[in-house]
């Protein structure tokens, strides 16, 4: 008969290592939609707020600089991005007319000094609050009276 030894070499006997197969799982990248800066807001989607504002009985409208001055408050004050500010200077206190480009959209501004008249347009989309630029304008020109309207952009 044949004899068997139990040999032993002091090492711990370990179940064999399996190691699992690894499956590439597709993960779809995540696809962002473009942002459209469209507001909802009540039940509303629209692409933005117009306002327009007619001051009356205003001061300094013939100061450009001042103008210029308000245009640049009342885009911070809104929350907007200003990109490019083009005025013009009428001669003979012919007022000023001009336009601060935004990436929100636009302000643009007309006066007539001769009558104390300034006429602002207020064209935002996104998250801008145009109703803030009114405070600035009032601050800049004291007008007598302003008289406000608005319209919305684009509605779905």
């Amino acid at each position: 008969m044949a004899r068997l030894e139990l040999v032993s070499n002091n090492k711990v006997a370990r179940a064999p290592r399996i190691r699992a197969a690894r499956t590439a799982v597709a993960v779809k990248p995540k696809i962002e939609e473009p942002k459209d800066h469209f507001i909802t807001r009540n039940g509303l989607t629209y692409a933005g707020s117009h306002l327009i504002i007619d001051l009356w009985e205003a001061e300094g409208l013939d100061d450009r600089d001042r103008i210029e001055k308000a245009l640049i408050d009342a885009v911070s004050a809104a929350g907007a991005t200003l990109l490019h500010i083009h005025l013009h200077t009428f001669s003979d206190g012919g007022g000023v007319s001009g336009v601060a480009v935004l990436a929100e959209s636009h302000i643009s501004v007309h006066t007539w000094p001769e009558k104390g008249y300034a006429a602002f347009d207020v064209f935002m989309c996104g998250e801008a609050e145009p109703r803030k630029a009114l405070s600035v304008f009032k601050a800049a020109f004291n007008p007598g009276r302003i008289v406000v309207g608005e319209h919305k952009r684009g509605v779905l």
